[in-house]
């Protein structure tokens, strides 16, 4: 079974896989599968795992229990006593999952529930697909807790819905609704909750029968082609997002987030 070394264990991912197509389940339902950075580090070397395993054709990521994943664990705050080398370092595990989920030779595919908020909705649009179980919705909450969305995420966002729905979602924060991804073609497919994870395995195996190499080759030239300043530009988002969360607005952002009172953010 993939990811089944003793050694190295998986604690908040499950990994299995059935002939060519294989399941990456994040697995911490009691607290939404919130990423932790041991969960980022944990995605990131499930994807990497794949890069050995060339009769996998196929990838489902999904979440267990109702949600996708509620995005970034906010619990698991950076430490501040440490230099800021390492945590310049540190804040770049949640873009190094992203991107070897998207670096990935397999075609992924998400299956999502319930929520995909912030750092989980990162994670959904970088598989090359994503099929919605009536319950899913989506929402980039960033700029209220006053930091900008990082992990690389702003380019793929920005080519699935173009510029304006990308500043109405990353700016606005607004929160879209099945249907709504489904129109913005955020969905590629919108079925009942019950027959997400049937639907999904099913277009899994209709693209696991296509000729690897050339839907590999595809793949690659596509995500490319779609992105071509992402890598050029965006290595900086982690430094951006450490820069935000040291400002005053940002602290003002988490305390009104508990109080709920109106906060008055003024730029420092």
């Amino acid at each position: 079974m993939i990811g089944s070394d003793p050694k190295q264990p998986f604690q908040h991912l499950g990994v299995t896989a059935d002939g060519p197509i294989a399941t990456i389940t994040m697995a911490r339902p009691t607290k939404a599968n919130a990423l932790s950075v041991e969960h980022l580090a944990e995605l990131e070397r499930a994807a990497l795992l794949f890069r050995d395993e060339p009769d996998v054709r196929v990838v489902v990521v999904t979440g267990e229990g109702p949600h996708f994943s509620s995005g970034a664990d906010l619990d698991d705050r950076p430490r501040p006593d440490l230099p800021l080398v390492q945590r310049r370092r540190n804040a770049r595990i949640g873009q190094r999952a992203i991107e070897a989920i998207l670096e990935m030779d397999q075609i992924t595919i998400a299956a999502w529930r319930g929520a995909a908020m912030g750092g989980g909705a990162c994670v959904a649009t970088a598989c090359d697909l994503r099929i919605g179980g009536e319950s899913c919705f989506m929402q980039y909450p960033e700029v209220d807790l006053g930091i900008n969305l990082s992990w690389k995420s702003l380019p793929i966002i920005t080519a699935l819905v173009g510029p304006a729905r990308s500043k109405r979602l990353v700016i606005g924060a607004e929160r879209l609704d099945a249907k709504t991804l489904l129109d913005w073609g955020i969905l590629d497919r919108l079925v009942a909750d019950p027959e997400l994870l049937p639907t999904a395995y099913a277009v899994a195996a209709d693209y696991a029968a296509k000729p690897p190499v050339a839907a590999q080759m595809i793949k690659q030239s596509i995500n490319q082609l779609s992105n071509p300043l992402g890598h050029a530009i965006m290595h900086m988002d982690s430094d951006q997002n450490l820069m935000s969360a040291g400002t005053s607005d940002r602290k003002l952002a988490l305390s009104t987030r508990q109080t709920k009172e109106d906060a008055n953010f003024t730029g420092d």
